[in-house]
């Protein structure tokens, strides 16, 4: 296992009903808020109107910014930060899924800043990003997760598009952590199946990726991360066919915030390759990204993981997907069989073609993988270091 630090400031309120505390929990914090959602969902359920009432109980002022679409863009967060410096807030309340968290955590560091959120990404030329970030100084911040995905409710990460270049990349810093996080397990009842099973893929890829390229003796974190796997795996398909199933959507959100938390991935000395290599999708052709990490996923484990880590993979599909195959290339395979099949179960079985990618794009999207995902180091760190070609070999099996 290797050193590793971990800070986990964030205030958690977690349990059903946990919503009402909203109100005097945002006065902790400021006097008057923008209030940042999306465009539709918050408001078809009454949620939004829910928020408002609650704050106006506890006299907290907010402006509504109600513009964050799916992969948000850095337009929509610099008009964000606008906003809130044009109305004074003092600090941002996010209410929604896993962009509208990431697009607060931006708004917060750029209103507080004035700086364009461009400046702050891996992959401006300047290279201004190298002075900005880690982000120390931002807007306050309070997050209400609506969906089980992400788990940016509690992290430091915020993951952005740049719509002018189709650059999508993350920026961080100790000042992104949200204040208080209030997660209320009753208002993800409301999210579709399709919705439900991204989100679930999503949590999947951030539980497996770091695990399978993990260096022996993380057994504190293997243990972690295999339950909450096989938990995911336990309880997507009832959400998804009994939305209101309170111990389903409860394991699922703690799960996503778990699930990217150090204590799942600190000391293994591995990143996350698969999202580096997912990311020039859902930043080119605006698809979902829990769908991309699971479209990708196959192919990933075929092409990347069996060859260089059949034991991991063994092991992954043994303790969360039963695996009985004693043989470990034969239960590596058939791991990679038991994932197909529960992506198919949650009805994930499109290919990126369905999305409109061509062979034409691959050699870009593989250099954008390599430049932004790698960091600078001409590959993207896996089990092995992985090139332009190999990230196109991956594209190819997906079409």
């Amino acid at each position: 296992m290797f050193p590793f630090e971990v800070s986990f400031p964030t205030l958690i309120y977690f349990g059903m009903g946990e919503i009402q505390r909203l109100g005097q929990e945002a006065k902790t914090l400021g006097q008057k808020a923008l209030l940042v959602t999306g465009g539709s969902a918050a408001k078809r359920t009454g949620l939004l109107d829910r928020v408002q009432i609650l704050l106006e109980e506890a006299q907290v002022e907010f402006v509504l910014f109600d513009k964050i679409e799916p992969n948000p863009r850095t337009a929509t967060v610099d008009a964000g930060a606008a906003l809130a410096r044009e109305h004074r807030c003092d600090f941002v309340l996010a209410v929604g899924g896993g962009s509208v968290l990431d697009a607060s955590k931006a708004i917060a560091a750029a209103a507080k800043s004035g700086r364009p959120i461009y400046d702050y990404m891996r992959g401006n030329p300047t290279g201004s990003n190298q002075m900005l970030v880690p982000v120390q100084d931002a807007l306050p911040l309070l997050t209400v997760p609506t969906v089980a995905a992400t788990g940016s409710e509690a992290n430091n990460i915020s993951v952005l598009t740049h719509w002018d270049t189709h650059e999508k990349s993350s920026i961080n810093g100790p000042a992104l952590y949200p204040k208080i996080a209030i997660l209320d397990p009753s208002i993800t009842f409301t999210v579709p199946a399709r919705v439900t099973a991204e989100s679930c893929a999503d949590i999947f890829s951030h539980l497996f990726e770091s695990y399978l390229i993990s260096a022996d003796k993380t057994n504190v974190q293997d243990g972690i991360s295999e339950t909450l796997i096989r938990l995911v795996v336990e309880h997507s398909l009832t959400a998804i066919e009994q939305p209101n199933h309170e111990e389903a959507r409860s394991t699922l959100l703690w799960a996503s915030t778990l699930g990217i938390s150090p204590f799942a991935a600190g000391g293994r000395g591995a990143g996350m390759p698969l999202h580096g290599i997912e990311h020039p999708l859902s930043g080119i052709f605006d698809m979902a990204h829990g769908r991309g990490l699971a479209i990708l996923s196959l192919p990933y484990f075929e092409q990347v993981i069996l060859p260089d880590r059949p034991e991991r993979l063994a092991r992954m599909g043994r303790s969360c997907f039963g695996v009985m195959e004693e043989d470990t290339r034969a239960a590596a395979r058939a791991t990679i069989d038991a994932v197909r099949h529960w992506y198919e179960n949650m009805g994930i079985t499109e290919k990126l073609s369905d999305f409109g990618v061509t062979r034409e794009v691959m050699p870009h999207m593989a250099a954008e993988a390599v430049h932004i995902g790698g960091r600078g180091v001409g590959h993207l760190p896996s089990s092995r270091k992985l090139n332009a070609e190999d990230i196109i070999a991956i594209y190819e099996a997906c079409l």
